[in-house]
């Protein structure tokens, strides 16, 4: 009898995980409902989006599908969060290296993340950049 209701409460119990892993967290919900257009896109505290700036080819509408594809203003990728959803990794064959930002606010409405990206004319100093999107 010990043993028919330890496995009864083990298979409920992994029954429950299983069954929560599968949920879509707010957070992915939140990123991969919306497209999102870029409302500013600043490096070192300047506007990068216009001809030739850092950021312009984030410039545009953004969509993160929900097999981790998307496109990313001017380019195609992959995306991913991190374990904690706290920080959203982009890649693309259009850039060096991927992208790894933090996530300040991710909403219904709003997308804003940070991050350091290596500077090409000085190695020591990267540039800081902010990039925020509003849903479409």
């Amino acid at each position: 009898m010990k043993k028919t209701v330890l496995l009864i409460i083990i298979s409920i119990s992994l029954l429950a995980y299983a069954c929560d892993k599968d949920k879509e967290s707010d957070r992915f919900k939140f990123l991969t409902t919306p497209v999102w257009t870029a409302d500013s896109l600043l490096a070192n505290g300047f506007d990068a989006s216009g001809s030739g700036g850092i950021l312009a080819i984030f410039n545009g509408d953004a969509k993160f599908n929900t097999d981790g594809t998307g496109s990313f203003g001017s380019y195609n990728g992959t995306w991913r969060f991190n374990s904690d959803e706290t920080e959203l990794v982009i890649v693309t064959e259009a850039l060096l290296l991927p992208v790894t930002t933090d996530i300040v606010e991710l909403t219904t409405q709003s997308l804003k993340v940070t991050t350091l990206y290596p500077n090409p004319l000085n190695p020591t100093q990267p540039i800081n950049l902010r990039m925020t999107f509003k849903a479409k």
